[in-house]
């Protein structure tokens, strides 16, 4: 072929199209074939009507912005205000009674969540690495490792034991793969999205995030001249019924005595996407903690160089724009009015659908917070095309069926439950 005369060899590896985007071109073709299909493929919070669900006070704090503050570049790391705010959208509560423990933290603006897992693989492991993830996660997580010439190990995401104290984390599993990817690298990162995990809307317990981060600790201090990073993806945390969980988790250890090594971080991975249901204005960030502060701002600058290498500055306007809507009571208590009307929305459905689904038999995964629902099976293909037949559009992934509980209508629920039961005879 004649482009590979000039694409690299990493370019050349790169075939297909997203697996969500085409199956979401799937539902489309069938829509505009006049079909009453059923769209359970995208990662986007719709109303029941079907349009895009948007936060009415984020977008009018859009729409008032002043001209220099749509068309001006942003600070390489970002404004400063932002990054003020993305610690706190980080770290909710807990962020003040960190600060006065001693834990410093840094922050970089980046183009939407994925900017921040960029930053994390381009520079928290050494090139060669394995990442270690949960064996059920986000497709393109591998495409963010391979760019950045990774690989990845997993671990399951339910134990084959569970434990009555933390039922949703496979302990053994996770220790003995942190263990042994310390054996062979300089740098152990860990990736782990939660809460609202996405494929399946599970959330650990508080016991459950306390274990996890007891064994990485331990680790830590066992493998002192090993870095160990702990990137939680929180994408989806705020609409958790416990969206600062990690945070919680964090100070309770610290306050109960927790030695935290000096080798170990904690990174955390802020969309606004979701959270001020802004996706086409790409807005995240990368927030980092540490007890020492030389680390932090070391850190700052290197993600700061990075993107400048990447994408230069992230978009000003939503930065600007969140901050100074957060900056008063009146406009976050505004905000969160209608991100709990949001939340409810998907409360809803996650209900009636759980309630669905075991009436027509489908044995639905753990799911609690959220976009999505998950049906762990052996032949995702087999069933997803099973359930297209009844114009019902779902996501075949490794290991089961993503159902996106977001773009769903309450009308539509059962019929994709039916789809479901239907595919599973």
């Amino acid at each position: 072929m004649v482009a590979e005369r000039v694409l690299n060899a990493a370019a050349i590896a790169k075939q297909g199209s997203d697996t969500i985007f085409s199956w979401w071109a799937r539902y489309q073709n069938a829509k505009a074939d006049g079909k009453d299909a059923v769209n359970g493929t995208i990662g986007a919070l719709l109303e029941d009507d079907g349009n895009l669900a948007i936060n009415k006070v984020v977008d009018a704090a859009v729409r008032v912005a002043p001209e220099v503050e749509i068309s001006a570049y942003a600070p390489l790391g970002g404004l400063p205000s932002f990054l003020d705010l993305s610690k706190s959208l980080a770290f909710g509560d807990a962020r003040n009674s960190l600060e006065e423990l001693g834990i410093h933290f840094s922050s970089t603006a980046t183009p939407g969540g994925s900017g921040a897992l960029y930053l994390a693989a381009n520079n928290f492991a050494d090139r060669g690495d394995n990442v270690l993830l949960r064996d059920r996660h986000w497709g393109p997580y591998k495409g963010f490792l391979t760019g950045c010439g990774l690989g990845w190990e997993t671990w399951p995401l339910l134990p084959n034991s569970p434990s009555e104290s933390h039922p949703y984390f496979a302990k053994d599993e996770f220790e003995s793969s942190l263990a042994k990817l310390c054996d062979g690298q300089e740098k152990v990162l860990i990736w782990l999205n939660d809460p609202a995990h996405n494929p399946t809307g599970l959330s650990m317990t508080p016991e459950g995030r306390a274990t996890c981060l007891e064994s990485f600790v331990t680790s830590a201090i066992a493998n002192e001249n090993i870095g160990h990073t702990l990137l939680i993806d929180a994408a989806y945390s705020l609409y958790a019924e416990e969206p600062h969980g990690w945070a919680d988790t964090i100070l309770e250890a610290i306050e109960s005595g927790m030695s935290w090594p000096e080798n170990m971080l904690i990174t955390i991975a802020v969309s606004l996407s979701k959270s001020h249901t802004i996706y086409g204005l790409r807005t995240g960030a990368l927030v980092n903690i540490h007890p020492e502060k030389e680390v932090v701002e070391r850190i700052s600058t290197v993600m700061s160089v990075t993107g400048r290498q990447t994408w230069s500055a992230a978009p000003r306007i939503a930065q600007y724009c969140v901050s100074k809507m957060h900056e008063t009571e009146e406009g976050g208590a505004s905000w969160a009015l209608e991100r709990d009307r949001l939340k409810q929305l998907l409360d809803d459905r996650r209900a009636t659908f759980k309630l669905q689904c075991q009436k027509h038999g489908v044995p639905l995964n753990p799911t609690m917070d959220g976009f999505f629902a998950w049906l762990e099976c052996e032949n995702p293909e087999e069933i997803a095309e099973s359930c297209a037949k009844e114009d019902v559009f779902l996501v075949p992934l490794t290991g089961g069926v993503r159902i996106g509980l977001c773009a769903l209508a309450e009308s539509q629920l059962e019929k994709v439950a039916l789809a479901l039961s239907n595919s599973l005879r």
